[in-house]
């Protein structure tokens, strides 16, 4: 049970109504459900679900290992905690962009993306990857946009052809998504200011930005962004980065101290967690869980 008012339909009438409005919408990346809710508290534009987030926490790089099954299973129930419109990865379709396009429709999510990187892919912002074909991926952008039965379902699309090609190149195979079809453009491993800017004057669509972290793009703010005239900026990784550094300089100190009382400030109390998971939510008329107190765990 989750304490939800909106619809998948309604976040994606959402989500297209506020790109409209031509602000920049911020995307934090949930690595898990109880992360989403804390982004939608927050006060954030909407959910990302990385398919390097999931690699990642099932201990597994990102090259390509994950499945269909395994990416929808978690992003539902990502998406399904917040009245937030939820944007999955999607990485180079499963093999599949139909069943991949209607299953996650199917999940509640708002749209994914796609990218033009052979099927054992690798993160964006690492040297040598390999691209198919602008034929083929304009083939794959087709068949994206029409196997969605909700046409505010977005289909963005991601090109990694500036690390492998060129921005020339880049801009060329953007022009060509764009009439294909594509929602949103997703142009990875920009490098800077001046190239974000190119993909702008060349592409007539909404355009999303990559602000991860020690990777090949300038890390730029969210005004900056703005002023650029680009339309959502996701941080994929941050917040799975900042928990796993404090759970692992966590776990350290527990191992050298053999206790945890030096370390009780820097993890999120109980009373915390409780106001974050709906607690007093399912108390019913007849029973009442909240019979307790939390003094002493502020």
């Amino acid at each position: 049970m989750h304490f939800t008012k909106k619809n998948a339909s309604e976040k994606r009438k959402d989500l297209v109504k506020s790109l409209k409005e031509k602000k920049l919408l911020r995307f934090p990346g949930a690595y898990n459900p109880l992360c989403a809710k804390l982004i939608a508290e927050v006060g954030f534009d909407g959910v990302y679900i990385s398919g390097g987030v999931m690699s990642n926490d099932l201990g597994i790089p990102d090259i390509g290992l994950t499945t269909l099954k395994h990416v929808s299973y978690r992003a539902n129930q990502i998406a399904q905690v917040t009245d937030l419109p939820s944007i999955v990865d999607a990485d180079t379709g499963f093999s599949d962009c139909k069943k991949t396009v209607e299953t996650f429709e199917k999940m509640g999510l708002a749209g994914c993306h796609i990218e033009d990187q052979i099927p054992e892919k690798r993160c964006g912002h690492l040297d040598n990857k390999e691209l198919i074909s602008t034929k083929e991926m304009i083939n794959k952008i087709k068949l994206s946009v029409s196997s969605r039965k909700d046409k505010n379902f977005l289909i963005t699309v991601r090109t990694d052809a500036n690390l492998v090609e060129g921005l020339e190149k880049t801009l060329e195979r953007i022009k060509a998504y764009e009439s294909a079809g594509a929602d949103i453009i997703f142009p990875e491993s920009m490098k800077d200011e001046k190239e974000f800017e190119s993909v702008r004057k060349n592409s007539k669509g909404y355009l999303l930005a990559n602000m991860t972290e020690f990777g090949k793009s300038k890390l730029l703010t969210a005004q900056e962004l703005k002023n650029l005239g680009y339309n959502i900026v996701i941080y994929p990784v941050t917040t799975q980065r900042l928990a796993m550094k404090s759970v692992e300089d966590g776990l350290k100190s527990i191992y050298k101290d053999g206790h945890q009382n030096n370390i009780i400030d820097k993890m999120q109390t109980r009373k915390r967690l409780y106001e974050l998971v709906d607690y007093e939510k399912y108390n019913t008329p007849d029973k009442k869980i909240t019979d307790f107190k939390t003094e002493g765990h502020e």
